[in-house]
């Protein structure tokens, strides 16, 4: 079986790049071929260099006025693009370049909670103030639009009224480490 290849995407921690890599340390037949972040001082890099991954910082005009990131994508040829708490739009002309490739991870059960603007924390407290009896994580496609790609999976917690936004953060971090690795495993294994 050929090797397949993943580019994981990055703006801050990087916990779940973290998951994601010790995940497939087991996998003979995946490798993280890079880590690519927008921010020179994310925490992501510091993980990288400890877990032996590549990794590089970008700015926005490599990013979206010239082909540098699309051309290095090419180069690496991944077969899955993944966005682990990613910000930053993705360019047309990369989700054109590699259709049904890119996926996303969204701390909130899509359609609701999403779009611009609403990531980490942003969306707990929402979810919070609306007194939502459950939460989750959706797992989509990346097209033209933040968080409206086609959904992969959806993975549920349930609320209680005594949960504040960082019991909510806790429970939906605990369904990202245990749903998103297995299904970036099952995308690559049906290509």
């Amino acid at each position: 079986m050929k090797t397949k290849r993943i580019v994981l995407f990055a703006s801050g921690s990087g916990s779940n790049v973290e998951n994601i890599v010790q995940y497939f340390q087991t996998k003979p037949n995946v490798t993280i071929a890079s880590v690519l972040t927008n921010k020179r001082d994310a925490k992501v890099i510091d993980r990288c260099n400890r877990l032996n991954i590549s990794s590089l910082w970008f700015n926005k005009i490599a990013f979206q006025e010239t082909d540098c990131i699309l051309d290095l994508l090419k180069g690496i040829n991944p077969d899955l693009i993944v966005l682990a708490g990613f910000l930053w739009k993705i360019p047309e002309k990369i989700i054109k370049a590699f259709p049904n490739r890119i996926i996303n991870i969204h701390p909130a059960l899509l359609p609701k909670y999403g779009g611009k603007g609403m990531y980490g924390n942003r969306v707990h407290k929402a979810v919070k103030e609306n007194h939502e009896s459950e939460s989750g994580i959706t797992i989509h496609y990346v097209n033209e639009n933040y968080d409206e790609g086609a959904i992969i999976h959806q993975a549920k917690t349930k609320i209680s009224a005594d949960d504040n936004a960082d019991d909510i953060a806790a429970k939906v971090h605990a369904l990202e480490y245990e749903h998103f690795p297995k299904v970036i495993e099952q995308l690559l294994l049906s290509q």
